[in-house]
């Protein structure tokens, strides 16, 4: 595939731009849609639980998401050994089984990020979402090396995160897309005039995904710039609303997005702000009220859910459920 793009990015101090084009050796596709981000399940004694994992994983391509991503922001990669990774990406790969593509996360210390990225070539991923580098707050072309060497490792397709430490400019992201391996740039920042003015200068030469914390919440404004795909934490326990909301917003039904929005999605949100990890717990202790077998166990810096919290969500979930139940007859039932 050739992507025609009249610019060209000579990464220098002065940054010109000028006339070029990338040529792709192989044709290479990003998942879409809402894409799904199972947790780490953890016994109590803090041991992983592949069996968890293989239902988390089960439970997201029975209620029709499209790709997995395993060992992700949601996968508490930092806190995963070599061993535990390599599990949980044998058992992602061995429980999806051929039926969408699997996506690794691979980050943080470059020498580990390269070791990640070797094994989910060697295991046989798809692709991998690369997460920002460990405690650096890097310049830009130190950030432009470190996602550079870790795309161009392998020859499995990459995806950028921009979060936290990892803010790119669209020069540097342009630079990036000189490496076929790039197929899509996820967001969780927030910078709108930055995503405009990337999506306007890029184009489709990569997926643009939004990747902000609960993005039911910001997914009307990101589908407004062109972003079509997005990661789901609620997809988790409660997925027929995700999709239910996804498509509503795609057919213009302002009625139900706005519905679902106060029914469902802002009150799940306020809970998730009230503690910084919730992002990760909110995920689990919402698994564990709908009856999925992950237990609400995370490791440190990560904390459990409040038990106040807990009982909040609950009662929002079974609302959820009662005013919007799933057209699955296999849908767990919150207890």
């Amino acid at each position: 595939m050739i992507v025609d793009r009249i610019i060209l990015l000579s990464y220098n101090n002065t940054k010109s731009i000028e006339g070029w084009k990338i040529k792709m050796g192989k044709q290479r596709h990003c998942p879409t849609g809402i894409l799904g981000f199972p947790v780490a399940p953890l016994k109590e004694n803090g041991e992983l639980d592949l069996k968890g994992l293989e239902a988390n994983i089960e439970f997201l391509l029975e209620n029709g998401l499209q790709s997995v991503f395993v060992a992700c922001g949601a996968g508490e990669l930092h806190a995963l050994n070599k061993d535990e990774y390599k599990s949980m990406v044998e058992t992602a790969i061995k429980q999806v089984d051929g039926r969408v593509p699997v996506y690794t996360g691979v980050g943080g210390n470059i020498q580990h990020a390269l070791e990640q990225a070797e094994i989910s070539t060697d295991l046989g991923a798809d692709g991998y979402l690369i997460l920002p580098p460990y405690l650096i707050d890097p310049s830009q072309d130190g950030l432009f090396n470190y996602l550079k060497a870790i795309i161009e490792s392998t020859d499995l397709n990459a995806i950028v995160y921009q979060r936290d430490n990892c803010i790119l400019t669209k020069e540097t992201l342009l630079a990036l897309c000189e490496l076929p391996q790039l197929v899509g740039f996820k967001d969780g920042i927030g910078n709108m005039e930055f995503n405009t003015e990337a999506v306007q200068l890029i184009g489709d030469r990569l997926e643009w995904i939004n990747g902000m914390p609960l993005a039911e919440v910001t997914m009307a404004t990101y589908y407004n710039l062109g972003y079509r795909t997005y990661s789901s934490a609620i997809s988790n326990y409660i997925p027929h609303i995700s999709a239910k909301y996804f498509e509503a917003l795609k057919q213009g039904d302002l009625k139900t997005v706005h519905d679902l929005h106060t029914d469902v999605i802002l009150p799940i949100h306020s809970i998730r702000k009230r503690k910084k990890g919730y992002a990760v717990s909110l995920i689990k202790a919402g698994m564990n009220i709908v009856g999925l077998p992950v237990g609400t166990t995370v490791r440190p810096p990560i904390a459990p859910v409040e038990q106040a919290h807990y009982d909040e969500l609950k009662e929002i979930l079974t609302a959820a459920n009662e005013k919007y139940p799933s057209e699955k007859a296999a849908q767990v039932e919150v207890s």
